[in-house]
C-alpha cells in the first residue's frame, strides 16, 4: 500500500498545504461511515489536483487485509475551509478481491448449454456473414443443387472468414488436432483411414469427420494429420505363442486309456486268475501222489505173484 501511495505521489503535482494538514478532517469523515477502530494509521496524502487531495488510512476491518480508507478533500480557491467530497474503501496491491468481471456471453461454455436452453441471437456476430439468396430455378436450367448448398443458399447467414478461421483454430488445438498425443503416437494418419468422412467447405483439406465406432473421436471433427489406434489399415504385430513342454511325456510312450474304476476290476480279475492257477497246481500235486500210490500197488502185486 505504501508503494502504491509512493507511485501516486510521484506521478501527481504538488499538494496544497491546507489540504495536506487536514488529516483530522479526513479521519472524521471516514469515521462517519465505519467504526473508528477500523481506521488505522495515516499512510499519506495524494494530490488530485490544485485544490483537491486524497488522504489514505490503513484499514483494520477484519477480513479486509490490504484494503485502505480514503477521503477526498477539496478547497475553494481563496478560502481556507476544507470540505469533504467523498469517502471510500479501496483495494490495495495485496487486497483480496473478486476476479475480473467477464461478460456473460464471453464466459459461457458449451457444457453450460442444456437441452432446453436457448441462447440470445447475436445480430452482429463477426463469425457470420450474409448468405446468398436462391433465385427461381426453371426445370430446363439443370442446376446442380449440391454446390449451391455449399454456398449457403437458403440460409440467411453463413460462416465468415473469421468464423471459419476461429473454428479451424479450435479444432486444431483440441485433442483431435495435428499436435495431439494421439497424433504423435499413431502409426497412420486420419487422411488414409477408411472411416474418414469428408466435409464440405474450405476446411476439407484440413479436417474430416470420424465415423469409426471403435475410435475415441467417433462423430467428431478430426484433423487429417491426427490418428489413433483404430485406423482402418493398421494392425498389431502378432506373436506366435510358444507351447510349453508337457510335464509328462505322452508323446514317446503309449498309455492305455481306461474308464474310471476299471483299474480296480482288472486288478481283481488278475488276482482271481492267479488264485486259480495256484489251485490247479495243488491239484496236480495230488495226482502225482496218486500215481505214486498206483506204482506202490503194482509193486505189491508183483511180490504176491512171486510168492505164489
Amino acid at each position: 500500500m505504501t508503494s502504491c501511495y509512493a507511485e501516486w505521489r510521484a506521478s501527481l503535482g504538488e499538494i496544497n498545504p491546507t489540504l495536506a494538514q487536514a488529516v483530522d478532517t479526513a479521519r472524521a469523515a471516514i469515521a462517519e461511515m465505519t467504526d473508528e477502530t477500523s481506521i488505522g494509521e495515516h499512510l499519506g496524502v495524494v494530490a488530485e489536483g490544485a485544490y483537491a487531495a486524497s488522504h489514505i488510512f490503513e484499514c483494520r476491518t477484519p477480513g479486509y487485509p490490504g484494503w485502505y480508507w480514503t477521503a477526498i478533500l477539496a478547497l475553494v480557491p481563496g478560502s481556507e475551509t476544507v470540505t469533504v467530497s467523498e469517502t471510500a474503501l479501496l483495494p490495495g496491491e495485496d487486497a483480496l478481491v473478486a476476479p475480473e468481471w467477464v461478460p456473460w456471453k464471453d464466459r459461457l461454455r458449451p457444457s453450460d448449454i442444456g437441452a432446453r436452453d436457448v441462447l440470445p441471437k447475436v445480430e452482429n456476430d463477426p463469425n457470420l456473414e450474409l448468405g446468398l439468396e436462391q433465385v427461381k430455378v426453371e426445370p430446363e436450367d439443370n442446376i446442380d443443387q449440391i454446390p449451391n448448398f455449399e454456398f449457403g443458399l437458403g440460409r440467411k447467414r453463413v460462416l465468415s472468414r473469421d468464423g471459419i478461421a476461429a473454428a479451424a483454430a479450435r479444432w486444431a488445438e483440441s485433442d483431435s488436432g495435428p499436435d495431439s498425443e494421439y497424433a504423435a503416437e499413431a502409426s497412420a494418419k486420419c487422411r488414409t483411414c477408411g472411416f474418414l468422412m469428408p466435409i464440405a467447405g474450405s476446411v476439407r483439406t484440413q479436417f474430416g469427420l470420424c465415423a469409426n465406432a471403435a475410435s475415441p473421436f467417433d462423430g467428431r471433427v478430426v484433423s487429417l494429420s491426427n490418428g489413433c489406434g483404430a485406423h482402418s489399415e493398421t494392425d498389431v504385430r502378432r506373436h506366435d505363442d510358444d507351447t510349453a513342454e508337457p510335464v509328462i511325456d505322452d508323446r514317446s510312450e503309449d498309455f492305455e486309456m481306461v474308464a474310471a474304476g476299471a483299474g480296480e476290476d482288472g486288478a481283481g480279475e488278475s488276482r482271481g486268475d492267479e488264485s486259480g492257477r495256484e489251485t490247479s497246481g495243488a491239484s496236480g500235486g495230488d495226482g502225482a501222489s496218486g500215481g505214486d500210490g498206483a506204482s506202490g500197488g503194482d509193486a505189491s502185486n508183483e511180490g504176491d505173484d512171486a510168492e505164489r
